[in-house]
């Protein structure tokens, strides 16, 4: 599995990159966890790859994995999880009113919050 990302500082980012990271993470993300630690993924078709590589660009202590290939479709594989996810990602979608844009992404952001709970505290509480 190959990925890319590392553990960079993390730009600032503007107001246009925060508003294409919330449309894009609520018409595509999916949130979860793997039953430790809450993760946010975004799958894509290659074709995508340069968006994908733009949003680590901007947040580069997530990951890209990639490319896969299932049945027909090649795609790669964003994900954010751990301190990438908490410090780095969910304050830009809480910044710009993620729950208030799409009552299902809300949804699913707001069971993996309740569900992770713990973790995302701790990790905020590292700063």
């Amino acid at each position: 599995m190959k990925h890319i990302g590392g553990d960079g500082p993390q730009p600032a980012l503007s107001e246009r990159d925060k508003g294409l990271v919330a449309g894009i993470l609520i018409a595509e993300g999916s949130f979860g966890g793997d039953g430790r630690q809450p993760q946010l993924t975004l799958k894509m078709h290659v074709r995508h790859e340069r968006l994908l590589r733009w949003l680590v660009e901007r947040f580069p202590r997530t990951k890209l994995y990639g490319p896969y290939e299932h049945g027909d479709r090649v795609f790669f594989q964003w994900m954010a999880r751990g301190r990438a996810l908490v410090q780095d990602v969910l304050p830009v979608l809480e910044e710009a009113g993620f729950a208030a844009l799409d009552d299902h992404a809300a949804q699913r952001l707001g069971r993996m919050r309740e569900r992770y709970a713990d973790y995302i505290a701790r990790i905020e509480r590292l700063g």
